[in-house]
């Protein structure tokens, strides 16, 4: 259950990295990709547009947040995995002088 956890947590963390980093990116792309080829002036339906631009925008939130889940998904594996290596080597033994046996008369 430890390893789900841990799992989610860096899913989660993902998921929210990317979508921050897409709510700075998007802007700049969809401002590039909703902009007139030739700086023409063009007259447009403006409830369209900001309802076009807003979906933009969440779709590359979302999509965002699914890479960075991805992306710490694959993370918490490697982490996973080096922490049970970590874990599963044993020190190792200290070494003791042996010391020879000699009988004893009794």
């Amino acid at each position: 259950m430890a390893k789900l956890k841990t799992v989610l947590t860096f899913m989660l963390a993902g998921a929210f990295l990317g979508n921050v980093v897409a709510t700075f990116i998007a802007p700049q792309f969809m401002e590039w990709y909703n902009t007139a080829p030739l700086a023409s002036q063009t007259m447009c339906n403006l409830p369209q547009l900001v309802h076009d631009v807003t979906d933009q925008l969440i779709r590359a939130q979302f999509i965002g947040s699914g890479i960075g889940a991805v992306l710490f998904l694959v993370l918490s594996i490697f982490f996973l995995r080096a922490r049970a290596r970590k874990q599963a080597t044993p020190p190792p033994a200290p070494t003791t002088p042996s010391t020879p046996t000699t009988p004893t008369a009794a």
